[in-house]
């Protein structure tokens, strides 16, 4: 547990020291007060989901830690995670060039909703991990591993790739940036193309997860796709 501890807190201060760098450092300034909220709503929410891990499910916060292109099996997921992290930071850093050099006027309302949905898209998240606890970080099937098609499995088979897309398209309002919107874009169709071929694999190594999928018929967005 002590190992598990350290990583964890490990991994939290590198996560928000680098979303922090790459939200002030290219807007080359402190003065950028949405990068601040964001990044409060961010640590916060994060600290939170974590705290709740650590004394409900050890088990699938230990899995969670163990994330990113590295850790993934399939070779194709390896490619689809580095793509991803590569955007992530351009979610991030386009949003601060905007900001220094005044490209968007957004207004304050739509800033505090763009906070909202990073939030809302969190508490999705806690919700998956709440409901299962083999929502492990890559794609992998867990010895005694079952569906869950409960909560808010019920409703798409992809819930928290869903609060990952709230929270992004939270993310440019958030930061006051509507040119942020092109790394949304990209994003979301990583993010796609992640759970397409999650499902590829869940098909081969997850009893009843075909089955799972005639029943519930939306991957991501609810009477969409």
């Amino acid at each position: 547990m002590k190992n598990l501890a350290s990583k964890t807190a490990l991994g939290y201060t590198q996560l928000i020291t680098v979303l922090g760098v790459l939200l002030l450092a290219p807007a080359w300034t402190l003065d950028y007060w949405q990068a601040w909220v964001y990044l409060f709503v961010f640590a916060a929410s994060s600290a939170l989901i974590t705290t709740y891990l650590w004394k409900r499910d050890p088990n699938l916060l230990e899995r969670r830690i163990n994330a990113g292109p590295r850790a993934e099996n399939e070779k194709i997921q390896k490619l689809i995670q580095l793509l991803a992290s590569f955007v992530f930071i351009g979610v991030m850093v386009l949003p601060s060039l905007d900001h220094r050099f005044s490209w968007s006027a957004v207004p304050l309302p739509v800033v505090v909703g763009g906070d909202i949905l990073v939030a809302l898209g969190f508490f999705i998240v806690f919700l998956v991990f709440k409901e299962n606890t083999f929502s492990a970080a890559t794609i992998s099937v867990t010895p005694g591993q079952k569906v869950v098609s409960t909560g808010p499995y019920a409703v798409v088979r992809h819930p928290m790739y869903s609060g990952a897309l709230v929270m992004l398209i939270g993310t440019p309002l958030a930061l006051g940036s509507w040119w942020g919107f092109l790394m949304f874009i990209q994003m979301a169709f990583i993010i796609a193309w992640r759970a397409r071929d999650e499902e590829r694999f869940l098909f081969k190594n997850l009893s009843g997860y075909k089955e799972y999928c005639q029943v519930v018929k939306y991957r991501l967005v609810p009477f969409v796709w």
